[in-house]
Protein backbone atom coordinates (compact mmCIF):
# COMPACT_ATOMS: atom_id res chain seq x y z
CA UNK A 1 0.00 0.00 0.00
CA UNK A 2 1.38 3.67 -1.15
CA UNK A 3 0.63 5.06 2.61
CA UNK A 4 1.75 8.75 1.85
CA UNK A 5 3.11 11.05 -1.06
CA UNK A 6 5.77 13.71 -0.98
CA UNK A 7 7.10 15.89 -3.65
CA UNK A 8 6.69 18.54 -5.94
CA UNK A 9 2.94 19.05 -6.39
CA UNK A 10 3.36 19.36 -10.46
CA UNK A 11 -0.50 18.99 -11.98
CA UNK A 12 -3.06 20.10 -9.70
CA UNK A 13 -7.34 19.81 -10.91
CA UNK A 14 -10.19 20.57 -9.22
CA UNK A 15 -10.10 17.09 -8.24
CA UNK A 16 -6.87 15.70 -7.83
CA UNK A 17 -3.32 16.58 -7.96
CA UNK A 18 0.00 15.33 -9.09
CA UNK A 19 2.83 14.80 -7.07
CA UNK A 20 6.32 14.01 -8.38
CA UNK A 21 7.92 11.80 -6.44
CA UNK A 22 11.28 9.97 -7.35
CA UNK A 23 10.98 11.65 -11.07
CA UNK A 24 7.71 10.15 -11.18
CA UNK A 25 4.36 12.10 -11.42
CA UNK A 26 1.72 10.46 -8.94
CA UNK A 27 -1.69 11.19 -9.59
CA UNK A 28 -4.15 11.25 -6.06
CA UNK A 29 -7.73 12.25 -6.05
CA UNK A 30 -8.68 14.55 -3.31
CA UNK A 31 -11.08 16.51 -1.89
CA UNK A 32 -11.12 20.49 -2.51
CA UNK A 33 -10.37 21.16 1.14
CA UNK A 34 -7.16 18.94 0.70
CA UNK A 35 -5.81 20.18 -2.22
CA UNK A 36 -6.45 23.96 -1.65
CA UNK A 37 -3.28 22.92 0.62
CA UNK A 38 -1.53 22.54 -1.79
CA UNK A 39 0.60 24.95 -4.04
CA UNK A 40 1.52 24.30 -7.67
CA UNK A 41 5.78 24.28 -8.00
CA UNK A 42 5.47 23.74 -3.92
CA UNK A 43 6.43 20.35 -2.15
CA UNK A 44 3.34 19.34 -0.72
CA UNK A 45 2.46 16.02 1.24
CA UNK A 46 -0.71 13.55 1.08
CA UNK A 47 -1.55 10.56 3.36
CA UNK A 48 -2.71 8.44 0.95
CA UNK A 49 -4.59 5.08 0.03
CA UNK A 50 -4.47 2.34 -3.05
CA UNK A 51 -7.60 1.56 -4.29
CA UNK A 52 -7.33 -1.70 -6.22
CA UNK A 53 -10.11 -2.64 -8.76
CA UNK A 54 -10.08 -5.78 -11.57
CA UNK A 55 -9.33 -2.68 -14.21
CA UNK A 56 -7.91 0.00 -12.28
CA UNK A 57 -5.30 1.37 -9.73
CA UNK A 58 -6.85 4.80 -8.18
CA UNK A 59 -4.83 6.50 -5.67
CA UNK A 60 -6.48 8.61 -3.14
CA UNK A 61 -5.24 11.72 -1.19
CA UNK A 62 -5.79 13.03 1.93
CA UNK A 63 -4.89 16.12 4.48
CA UNK A 64 -3.92 13.91 7.21
CA UNK A 65 -3.83 9.92 8.32
CA UNK A 66 -6.88 10.62 10.02
CA UNK A 67 -9.20 11.75 6.95
CA UNK A 68 -7.61 8.52 5.19
CA UNK A 69 -8.65 6.23 8.16
CA UNK A 70 -11.90 7.49 7.93
CA UNK A 71 -12.20 7.72 4.16
CA UNK A 72 -11.40 3.55 4.32
CA UNK A 73 -13.84 3.04 7.22
CA UNK A 74 -16.49 4.74 5.30
CA UNK A 75 -15.95 2.38 2.08
CA UNK A 76 -17.03 -0.83 4.75
CA UNK A 77 -20.51 0.26 4.83
CA UNK A 78 -22.44 -1.65 2.02
CA UNK A 79 -22.80 0.20 -1.00
CA UNK A 80 -20.32 2.99 -0.27
CA UNK A 81 -17.29 3.29 -2.77
CA UNK A 82 -14.46 5.64 -2.93
CA UNK A 83 -16.32 8.17 -4.73
CA UNK A 84 -19.22 8.77 -2.37
CA UNK A 85 -16.52 8.35 0.45
CA UNK A 86 -14.73 10.73 -1.10
CA UNK A 87 -17.81 13.02 -1.84
CA UNK A 88 -18.81 12.67 2.09
CA UNK A 89 -15.03 14.35 2.81
CA UNK A 90 -15.88 17.06 0.51
CA UNK A 91 -19.07 17.89 2.61
CA UNK A 92 -18.05 16.90 6.40
CA UNK A 93 -15.10 16.67 7.99
CA UNK A 94 -13.80 13.62 9.65
CA UNK A 95 -15.24 14.85 13.12
CA UNK A 96 -18.00 16.04 11.47
CA UNK A 97 -18.96 12.61 9.99
CA UNK A 98 -18.21 11.22 13.59
CA UNK A 99 -20.72 13.45 15.11
CA UNK A 100 -23.20 12.84 12.22
CA UNK A 101 -22.99 8.99 13.05
CA UNK A 102 -22.92 9.25 16.44
CA UNK A 103 -25.84 11.89 17.11
CA UNK A 104 -27.72 9.82 14.54
CA UNK A 105 -27.74 13.03 12.63
CA UNK A 106 -29.35 11.49 9.27
CA UNK A 107 -30.35 15.12 7.68
CA UNK A 108 -26.61 15.46 7.93
CA UNK A 109 -25.33 12.70 6.08
CA UNK A 110 -28.11 13.29 3.36
CA UNK A 111 -26.54 16.58 2.35
CA UNK A 112 -24.02 14.59 0.40
CA UNK A 113 -25.00 13.70 -2.91
CA UNK A 114 -25.89 10.57 -3.37
CA UNK A 115 -26.95 9.24 0.02
CA UNK A 116 -30.86 9.33 1.04
CA UNK A 117 -32.58 8.25 4.15
CA UNK A 118 -32.33 4.23 3.99
CA UNK A 119 -28.46 4.95 2.86
CA UNK A 120 -28.17 7.50 5.75
CA UNK A 121 -29.64 4.97 7.96
CA UNK A 122 -27.51 1.97 6.82
CA UNK A 123 -24.31 4.38 7.79
CA UNK A 124 -25.40 5.12 11.19
CA UNK A 125 -25.80 1.79 11.90
CA UNK A 126 -22.88 -0.01 10.17
CA UNK A 127 -20.99 2.85 11.35
CA UNK A 128 -21.69 2.81 15.20
CA UNK A 129 -18.71 2.97 17.39
CA UNK A 130 -16.71 2.59 14.96
CA UNK A 131 -15.28 6.27 14.13
CA UNK A 132 -15.89 7.31 17.63
CA UNK A 133 -16.62 10.34 19.37
CA UNK A 134 -15.57 13.61 17.21
CA UNK A 135 -12.70 15.39 18.73
CA UNK A 136 -11.87 18.96 20.32
CA UNK A 137 -9.82 20.09 17.49
CA UNK A 138 -11.28 23.07 16.27
CA UNK A 139 -12.64 23.23 12.56
CA UNK A 140 -12.58 25.37 9.80
CA UNK A 141 -14.84 28.19 9.84
CA UNK A 142 -17.89 29.72 7.07
CA UNK A 143 -16.13 30.38 3.61
CA UNK A 144 -14.46 33.60 2.37
CA UNK A 145 -15.50 35.24 -0.79
CA UNK A 146 -12.24 34.91 -3.47
CA UNK A 147 -11.03 37.59 -5.03
CA UNK A 148 -11.80 38.08 -8.51
CA UNK A 149 -10.12 38.95 -11.70
CA UNK A 150 -9.19 38.40 -15.02
CA UNK A 151 -10.48 35.30 -16.87
CA UNK A 152 -13.86 33.59 -15.63
CA UNK A 153 -13.67 30.00 -13.90
CA UNK A 154 -16.88 29.67 -12.49
CA UNK A 155 -17.59 26.79 -15.28
CA UNK A 156 -14.77 24.51 -13.68
CA UNK A 157 -16.17 25.08 -10.16
CA UNK A 158 -19.41 23.83 -11.43
CA UNK A 159 -18.05 21.20 -13.37
CA UNK A 160 -16.30 20.23 -10.33
CA UNK A 161 -19.65 20.19 -8.21
CA UNK A 162 -21.45 17.89 -11.07
CA UNK A 163 -18.35 15.28 -10.79
CA UNK A 164 -19.32 14.95 -7.22
CA UNK A 165 -23.11 14.17 -7.64
CA UNK A 166 -24.96 17.44 -7.52
CA UNK A 167 -26.89 18.44 -10.39
CA UNK A 168 -26.29 21.61 -12.98
CA UNK A 169 -28.75 23.64 -11.80
CA UNK A 170 -27.99 23.34 -7.79
CA UNK A 171 -24.35 23.39 -8.94
CA UNK A 172 -24.81 26.50 -10.92
CA UNK A 173 -27.21 28.32 -8.24
CA UNK A 174 -24.35 27.42 -5.33
CA UNK A 175 -21.45 28.98 -7.43
CA UNK A 176 -23.41 32.05 -8.13
CA UNK A 177 -24.57 32.55 -4.02
CA UNK A 178 -20.71 32.08 -3.23
CA UNK A 179 -20.04 34.63 -6.31
CA UNK A 180 -22.68 36.70 -7.39
CA UNK A 181 -22.30 37.08 -11.16
CA UNK A 182 -22.23 40.81 -10.90
CA UNK A 183 -19.04 40.26 -8.81
CA UNK A 184 -15.96 39.74 -11.72
CA UNK A 185 -14.24 36.97 -12.91
CA UNK A 186 -13.32 34.08 -11.17
CA UNK A 187 -9.42 33.45 -11.66
CA UNK A 188 -7.55 30.44 -11.79
CA UNK A 189 -5.94 30.76 -8.38
CA UNK A 190 -9.16 31.50 -6.89
CA UNK A 191 -11.20 28.55 -8.02
CA UNK A 192 -10.97 26.23 -4.96
CA UNK A 193 -11.73 29.22 -2.65
CA UNK A 194 -14.76 29.07 -4.59
CA UNK A 195 -15.36 25.86 -4.44
CA UNK A 196 -15.38 25.04 -0.82
CA UNK A 197 -17.78 27.80 -0.68
CA UNK A 198 -20.37 26.67 -2.65
CA UNK A 199 -19.59 23.03 -1.02
CA UNK A 200 -20.80 24.81 2.00
CA UNK A 201 -23.65 26.54 0.36
CA UNK A 202 -24.04 23.05 -0.91
CA UNK A 203 -24.18 21.36 2.36
CA UNK A 204 -25.55 23.26 4.70
CA UNK A 205 -21.92 24.42 5.96
CA UNK A 206 -19.14 21.68 6.53
CA UNK A 207 -19.38 20.27 9.76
Amino acid sequence: MIASLRGQVVGLRLDAAVLEVGGVGLLAHATPATLAGLRLGHEGTLATTLVVREDSLTLFGFADADERDVFETLQTVSGVGPRLALAMLAVHTPDGLRRAVADEDLAALQRVPGIGRKGAQRIVLELADRLGRPGDVAEGGSGTRAPLQQADRRGEVVEALVGLGWNQRAAEDAVATVVPPDAGAVEAADVAAVLRGALRVLGGGRG
